[in-house]
């Protein structure tokens, strides 16, 4: 069920909305979990932001990026300095957005891990949704490794995968995986469509075939299948949209009377509540 500024009742112009963000709009619609918009601005900028995610997902699978665990990971070094545990951060100077395109169209330079795959999806959907002059303003500090050690996108989590749309990060879990390949310890992937998947390393693939390619890399006298775990990961599309909105870093941010002073210091944003 959706709600949209208190009301369930509301209008949205569905002409705008591409065939994925129409079946989105009514799975949620259909749904039992209750989604709540501040408006139908809202509602629709997170449709986009999703269509953008799967579309940035299949354009990586189809960029030439080759897959490497953290210790072997490899980037283009005129945008990138690899660092010691196998990230990549941005050269000083170096234009943040044209370094993510850089991904993409010379995917033969890079390998890397999946969750490092999924960083590099969520930057590309963002760039993408709030525009390059945007991008290059909030993430000029950019650091590409896995959400553990990133602030940027702010990502939330849940543990219910009956209820994911396209856009959203699953993890396969593989318990039983080889000790001597950690890196098959499981699969982030992201949801496609209803039951298809992009996992950097594996491709593009059915719930099933992915758990198939990861029982081929467990140890010896295995007893355990690699299964989809309860984990859902996604970026904050709120926060995505005020980006979007915002002019400058030092915006001043008014919500429900009041406000917040969003300042950015590194690779950190930090936001202040203030009186109005």
């Amino acid at each position: 069920m959706i709600y949209v500024a208190g009301s369930a009742f509301f209008q949205l112009d569905e002409s705008q909305l591409t065939n994925l963000e129409r079946q989105m709009l009514e799975a949620k619609r259909k749904s039992d979990q209750v989604y709540v918009y501040s408006s139908v601005d809202a509602l629709i900028d997170e449709l986009r932001m999703r269509s953008q995610i799967v579309a940035a997902a299949n354009d990586l699978h189809r960029s030439g990026v080759g897959f490497a665990d953290f210790n072997r990971s490899r980037s283009n070094p005129v945008y990138w300095n690899r660092t010691a545990n196998g990230g990549f951060q941005l050269i000083s100077g170096q234009s943040p957005s044209a370094a993510i395109r850089d991904i993409y169209t010379n995917g033969p330079l890079y390998a890397f891990e999946c969750a490092t795959a999924i960083i590099i999806i969520m930057y590309k959907a963002v760039l993408e949704t709030i525009g390059s002059e945007a991008f290059d303003r909030y993430f000029a500090d950019l650091y590409l490794r896995d959400w553990n050690v990133d602030s940027d996108l702010r990502f939330v989590t849940h543990h219910n995968n009956q209820a994911v749309y396209p856009g959203d990060v699953l993890y396969f879990e593989n318990p039983d995986h080889d000790p001597d390949q950690p890196w098959w310890q499981g699969e982030n992937a992201v949801l496609l469509d209803k039951d298809l998947y992009y996992g950097h390393g594996i491709g593009i693939g059915t719930g099933e075939e992915i758990i198939e390619e990861l029982n081929q890399f467990r140890k010896s006298g295995a007893t355990q299948s690699a299964f989809l775990s309860d984990l859902v990961l996604l970026p904050d599309y709120e926060y995505i949209r005020r980006l979007k909105e915002s002019r400058h870093p030092m915006d001043v941010l008014y919500k429900q009377g009041a406000c917040h002073i969003a300042a950015r210091i590194g690779s950190q944003l930090y936001v202040v509540s203030c009186k109005r």
